[in-house]
């Protein structure tokens, strides 16, 4: 009988044999992945009793086409990638079909699974039915949800997915994730591992946000700006007459022209330096243009371009890890080092505007975005990049952008912006200004790092628990 033999040149990653007597129910090469296998392996050779996830928890289906309680809702959008952590972002009024979840369930995600947005409820409420909810019978719902987030499952479950445009696990193949079922002393110290690291984080966060935070305040100090008071919403003071003059050949909209944004820019004009309109000190002011669904490129193929999306970022700054790919003959405006990118049109108008991102590296290869974003770029002989974007990120400004929003749809376009005026400092100021903002970023920064150093760490630990 002849044997085979692959190339010791060949990518491992991407080229392997498989024996007849592996295939399973599917012909998909990357179900059979390397990795995937390994950790299955990894899990069979452990201590542990294993059980198909089904046998390890039940899977409640409760469906609902409308939210008679209020409850809240959370979609893949609210759950961080990593650590499961629920951000309320916003309240989903209207919705085709959702789950219902219990407190104590964990809602594990069918569709981008590598997101690895695993998350255990501590409140009922309803979901996305993106999630499938579990139930945990055999271990704590705490345990389950942490070995859930575990690269273990992750590095599984990411060679399972199908589908190309909305890549997703088919629930059967969920049903039958290996767990394993350690005692209750093991499962507790792989929570209380979790639980130390998850401490650590929300203090280094809440130090990283302090230091953030802090920028607004520094910035207008600098910049000899004092902002008038928020009036209080009340209905007295959303009254007020003003001149057909003062509206002439303008839009007739009774919150762009509340009395609180003309006292904003008289305070602005009334700062150190003297201020002019964002279409002054930049070269180019635009929004992007958005693939097709069939110019969309989910497979590994090297011949893809980038494109930054809405949702293509880390903190402040675009990430290229987030970003979805087009092909090659796509036609876009090209991104550079330094742009700055806003949200232009979203499903919550009060987000507008109010997304701002920066391009703080040079791209590796040609890249595009999408046509939700408005991308400012700064002329450098004007006006730093940096401190441009900071200011942009500061409250008060995040308020004069949103105030731009026009149309049934509420969409930012380059022509509103242009005209939002800022304060203009000497080059030399802007840059100094721009370095100390640089440095609270960098200290914001370092804590975060600690914070995923921990996550690591606490993730190594309750490998070796759980595979020794």
């Amino acid at each position: 009988m002849s044997s085979f033999t692959i190339s010791p040149t060949f990518n491992k990653n991407k080229v392997f044999l498989l024996q007849k007597s592996e295939v399973e129910k599917r012909l998909d090469p990357d179900y059979y992945h390397l990795e995937r296998r390994f950790e299955i392996d990894r899990l069979k050779k452990s201590k542990h009793l294993l059980k198909s996830l089904k046998s390890t928890a039940s899977f409640p289906k409760i469906i609902l086409s409308e939210n008679p309680d209020n409850l809240p809702y959370i979609g893949l959008e609210d759950i961080e990638s990593n650590t499961g952590t629920y951000f309320n972002n916003s309240e989903k009024e209207n919705f085709g079909t959702a789950l219902y979840f219990k407190t104590g369930n964990v809602l594990f995600p069918k569709l981008r699974p590598y997101l690895n947005k695993v998350h255990l409820a501590d409140f009922d409420g309803i979901c996305s039915t993106e999630f499938v909810i579990l139930d945990s019978k055999k271990v704590s719902a705490k345990f389950l949800s942490a070995f859930l987030r575990s690269s273990i499952v992750v590095n599984q479950t990411k060679h399972m997915m199908s589908g190309n445009t909305l890549p997703r696990l088919q629930t059967e193949d969920i049903e039958n994730i290996l767990v394993p079922i350690p005692d209750e002393t093991t499962q507790n110290k792989v929570v209380s591992i979790m639980e130390i690291a998850f401490k650590q984080k929300k203090q280094n966060e809440a130090q990283a946000e302090k230091l953030l935070a802090s920028i607004d305040d520094y910035l207008l100090k600098e910049l000899g700006i004092t902002l008038p008071t928020l009036p209080e919403n009340i209905l007295k003071n959303r009254i007020y007459k003003i001149f057909r003059s003062e509206i002439s050949g303008s839009r007739l909209d009774p919150y762009y022209f509340s009395k609180y944004f003309f006292e904003v820019y008289k305070s602005i004009k009334a700062g150190k330096y003297p201020a002019n309109s964002i279409s002054s000190i930049t070269v180019n002011i635009d929004t992007g243009r958005t693939p097709s669904r069939d110019s969309y490129v989910e497979d590994e193929r090297e011949n893809k371009i980038p494109i930054v999306k809405a949702g293509s970022y880390t903190g402040d700054f675009i990430d290229f890890s987030k970003c979805d790919y087009t092909a090659m003959d796509f036609k876009g405006n090209e991104i550079f080092k330094g742009d700055i990118f806003i949200l232009g049109a979203a499903h919550q108008a009060e987000y507008v505007g109010k997304k701002v991102y920066y391009m703080n590296e040079i791209p590796k290869t040609k890249t595009f975005f999408v046509g939700e974003l408005v991308r400012i770029s700064a002329n450098p002989l004007k006006y730093d990049s940096s401190l441009l974007f900071s200011i942009l990120k500061t409250k008060i400004y995040s308020l004069l952008l949103n105030r731009e929003k026009r149309g049934q749809t509420s969409h930012l376009y380059p022509d509103d912006v242009k005209h939002i005026i800022i304060p203009v400092p000497l080059l030399a100021k802007q840059k100094e200004i721009a370095e100390h903002i640089t440095d609270i970023r960098k200290q914001a920064q370092q804590l975060k790092d600690k914070t995923k150093e921990a996550l690591k760490k606490a993730s190594e630990e309750i490998e070796k628990i759980l595979l020794d």
